[in-house]
């Protein structure tokens, strides 16, 4: 008799928590389950980790998209017969969450700067295991087959102690130092930034034509110049080949009179401009290295609070903003102001969260030297043996470190990973002290201080893969090390690179075999979602309102890798149709084969139904082919139509003809083929809307732990004939 329930159209709330739990309390998300089923072999393992999900706020529709693909892969898997293991995780996010805590202070009239650091952290540390709850909780609700029990936090002892002994080893191995270079600095959130953390914006803004001397010089920032005493140009620039490299010339300035000298390199364009600059080496990338070449004094005029300094006369004192224009006409009472371009665009690198304009500073900072990690995984990556989807991001990424620089993974915040060093008072030498031994400084004599700073959180995360399989000596990392996939946004190929890097550096392998790279997740407008505009789509209002496998197949279906997917309702309802359709399809025929026993190996069907098992077949092995090349959103469609117009709208309805018509052969035939191809579409869709399957799976069979529709096999080429 069909289940009463069938009677009832489909429904999501009332289903979902109720399947989650009985999956994740039958340990099957586990790879160390047993299968009862004794035809599921386990002959390979297979693992992804999942990209730690900052603990800080709510899931958005980039993370809806993020579970949905790597969730489709690890239930596909485990069905192939693999040992499967998704390992979930969540990051402490270092700079991001302390971001949206310094939003939560300043509506309480506090700051940051005011709050004792260790006081700061425990309130951080508050806030966070209180939003990493509800985080796994919404992960929970998407579907996520995830082991629970292997569950990390970058936090987690046993990571940081993995990640200090990754700062130790690139200390004992020369790439690891402490030195004056120029970084990144957010004047608002007085912190260093890596490449990864900084916002290119165009811009359009005045730009001054200068006289210096007897050249034009030009800028955008005319608040640097007071410290400018060397006047830069091209050693071929016939122009200025009156000049000669060292030569000392008099001319007057902001504040008054000063002597310049002469510098040639050849980092100048000679196209641009007048084809001669004058250099800021503090507070400017490419001025820093021009200086560092011909051994050139550099001098600070900006502090770490956007002000000028002494150095800058009348405007000391004053921000970089409101000094800008009263320099300008200072400039022009003495006669320097050449000319102003009203329209002059350019890129301005900007910090990614407050847009407030990056002010490169020189400071003491903990460097990683890059080159040698990035040629090792360079080699690897040009081999062949990391496979990218889609393949323009290992151009992409090659670019990038190609032309790596080195890595600064010092942050000025409270809340990260402590860095395990301390610092000389006198020489500003910096000691690797994992186990808080060394007490006096070893160049000097001078006395230590501990040093205050956090680890980027990229440095951390960049050790995900091996440090979440407890590198080196646990079964998991001995099973499961390298990983397969990894998936995630292709934004962030900067921290897949740098896995691929520490991984190499760490265990001598590749973290991983596989990069597949999602694009963006856009409005229904195709626009890029932000709070300003108020467009952000919330994934779990559109799973309360459609249900999960609803949102799951309206991510997936028609979602080229690494492309932007445009996220509507109307999508997502039309999904829930889909939920709907298969539930009625499942409910038709049962109702009519009740008393008929699915016999998976019969052979004797008519020809007509031949044909259609042969078509069922093909459909079959194309989808696994898919499947394994990672072609989900091609998979997704071709069931989606397969299921609602070839066989509710043509297949089912001529089964109707044959029921109420056709001989006892031919009505048990197509009995047999209605039953045997519900059981594959279900196994099929399985991964894509894991819901509505089960469900539907637990009502038709007798429900038990070895009946669960998520541990069945597969139905591959070998097994549907």
């Amino acid at each position: 008799m069909v289940p009463e329930k069938f009677l009832k159209p489909y429904n999501p709330k009332e289903t979902e928590e109720r399947i989650y739990k009985m999956w994740e309390n039958s340990g099957a998300f586990s790879p160390d389950f047993s299968y009862p089923n004794s035809s599921q072999l386990k002959t390979k393992s297979f693992c992804i980790i999942m990209p730690p999900t900052n603990a800080n706020g709510n899931l958005h529709a980039g993370h809806g998209l993020v579970m949905t693909i790597e969730d489709i892969i690890t239930r596909y898997k485990r069905m192939r017969g693999h040992k499967t293991l998704w390992l979930p995780g969540l990051d402490h996010a270092g700079f991001e969450t302390q971001v949206v805590y310094e939003k939560k202070l300043e509506k309480e009239g506090r700051s940051r700067f005011e709050i004792e650091p260790k006081k700061l952290y425990e309130e951080i540390l508050d806030f966070t295991l209180t939003n990493s709850a509800n985080i796994k909780s919404q992960i929970r609700k998407m579907g996520a087959s995830c082991d629970w029990s292997r569950e990390k936090f970058t936090l987690d002892p046993d990571i940081v102690k993995t990640v200090y002994q990754t700062f130790k080893k690139l200390s004992n191995d020369g790439l690891l130092y402490r030195g004056k270079r120029i970084i990144s600095w957010c004047p608002k959130h007085q912190t260093s930034f890596a490449d990864i953390e900084i916002k290119d914006e165009e811009k359009i803004e005045p730009y001054y034509y200068l006289k210096y001397g007897p050249f034009i010089i030009s800028t955008s920032r005319p608040e640097t110049k007071f410290g400018d005493k060397y006047v830069v140009m091209h050693p071929n620039d016939k122009r200025y080949a009156e000049y000669t490299d060292g030569q000392k010339i008099k001319l007057e300035w902001i504040n008054g009179p000063i002597t310049a000298t002469i510098v040639k390199d050849e980092a100048v364009d000679m196209e641009f401009g007048t084809g001669v600059m004058t250099i800021t080496p503090w507070h400017d990338v490419v001025d820093f290295e021009i200086a560092n070449r011909h051994g050139l004094d550099k001098e600070q005029v900006i502090d770490e609070q956007g002000k000028l300094l002494p150095i800058a006369g009348e405007f000391a004192g004053m921000h970089i903003k409101k000094a800008r224009p009263l320099i300008i006409e200072k400039l022009k009472s003495k006669g320097l102001l050449e000319k102003i371009d009203e329209n002059y665009k350019h890129v301005v690198h900007t910090c990614y969260k407050c847009g407030t304009t990056i002010e490169p500073q020189i400071q003491n900072q903990w460097f990683v030297k890059m080159k040698p990690l990035a040629e090792k995984a360079l080699e690897k990556i040009n081999a062949g043996e990391v496979v990218y989807i889609p393949e323009h991001y290992k151009k992409i990424t090659t670019h990038w470190l190609e032309n790596i620089i080195d890595w600064n993974i010092s942050r000025q915040i409270v809340w990260g990973i402590p860095i395990p060093a301390k610092i000389c008072d006198k020489c500003e030498l910096g000691f690797v002290d994992l186990d808080n031994k060394i007490t006096k400084c070893e160049k000097c004599g001078g006395k230590l201080r501990k040093d205050k700073d956090t680890f980027d959180t990229w440095f951390s995360s960049g050790q995900w893969p091996f440090a979440t399989l407890d590198y080196p000596d646990s079964e998991d990392f001995k099973t499961f090390y390298p990983t397969n996939v990894l998936e995630t946004a292709g934004d962030i190929f900067h921290w897949v690179a740098r896995m691929i890097m520490l991984g190499l550096y760490v265990t001598g392998k590749l973290p991983f075999n596989t990069v597949y790279m999602h694009g963006m997740v856009l409005d229904a407008k195709g626009q890029k979602m932000s709070k300003s505009k108020g467009n952000v789509i919330n994934p779990l209002d559109l799973t309360e309102k459609f249900g999960t496998d609803a949102f799951r197949m309206g991510m997936v279906v028609g979602n080229t890798p690494g492309t932007s997917l445009a996220l509507s309702e109307d999508k997502i309802r039309a999904y829930k149709n889909f939920a709907n359709k298969i539930w009625n399809i499942s409910r038709f025929i049962l109702e009519n084969t009740e008393g008929v026993t699915l016999d998976e190996k019969f052979e004797k069907y008519n020809e007509a139904d031949k044909a259609l098992k042969k078509e069922l077949n093909a459909l079959l092995v194309d989808i696994t082919s898919d499947m394994d090349n990672f072609r989900f959103y091609i998979s997704a469609e071709k069931l989606y139509h397969y299921t609602w117009h070839s066989f509710a709208d043509k297949i089912l309805e001529e089964s109707k003809k044959i029921f109420e018509s056709g001989t006892s052969a031919e009505i048990f035939s197509r009995k047999q083929f209605l039953l045997n191809t519900l059981q594959n579409i279900l196994l099929c869709l399985h991964p894509f809307i894991p819901f509505v399957t089960e469900e539907i799976w637990q009502l038709w069979k007798k429900p038990s732990r070895e009946n669960m529709l998520m541990i069945q096999k597969w139905p591959t080429e070998s097994n549907v004939k």
